[in-house]
């Protein structure tokens, strides 16, 4: 059985999305900032700096079978859409099952690129059980949004969790840790990149 990991970009102030979230707008006012550092990476010229995001990118990535992620994610939390197929387009860049977690029944949606979304309606632990499943002995990733990362926290599902600290403060908006009481994150690497810092916790249970 792999590891259970999630990767996520947050403010200096803990905010993983801005306010005034939207179908228009799904990062919220000022969000998209926290995402900028990775724009361009594919393309960057020999000797650029941000080669160590590259890195960061390709490692945690690398043999992940399945990813879960919350309804918001996938949508905007709004009313429920049975034609909406996600914010990505014809080929969303997962390329294997993800599981969305939702209070309301849909048929999997297969994608161009290997990417086929679940509509898991029984909560986080079976949403984790089918992607287990699913992956085999390759990893599983906690996609997002903030909410599902706080659930898989609370629970002691998460194995690693990986933070992109942005240094921007947003004031409000999608707060990753709030509510969550006692989490304790053991840390095992920081790698610091020219508009990032890449830090991975170990999560004690």
């Amino acid at each position: 059985m792999g590891n259970l990991s999630c990767q996520i970009s947050v403010s200096l102030d803990g905010y993983v999305a801005g306010p005034e979230q939207s179908r228009r707008d799904p990062l919220g006012r000022g969000g998209l900032r926290l995402h900028e550092w990775f724009f361009g990476l594919s393309e960057l010229p020999e000797g650029d700096p941000r080669a160590v995001d590259v890195a960061v990118v390709e490692e945690m990535t690398r043999d992940v079978g399945a990813y879960v992620m919350g309804r918001r994610m996938f949508g905007d939390g709004g009313r429920w859409d049975p034609q909406w197929q996600g914010w990505w387009g014809d080929e969303p860049p997962w390329g294997v099952p993800v599981f969305v977690l939702t209070h309301q029944v849909r048929e999997p949606l297969p994608m161009k690129g290997g990417t086929e979304f679940h509509f898991v309606t029984e909560g986080p632990r079976a949403a984790l059980a089918r992607a287990r499943e699913a992956a085999g002995e390759r990893n599983v990733s906690v996609a997002g949004g903030a909410e599902t990362v706080r659930q898989f926290l609370a629970a002691g599902l998460l194995d690693t969790l990986q933070l992109h600290v942005v240094p921007i403060v947003l004031g409000a908006g999608e707060p990753l840790f709030a509510g969550l009481g006692d989490v304790r994150l053991v840390q095992e690497s920081v790698v610091a990149g020219p508009t990032v810092t890449h830090v991975t916790y170990r999560v004690r249970r």
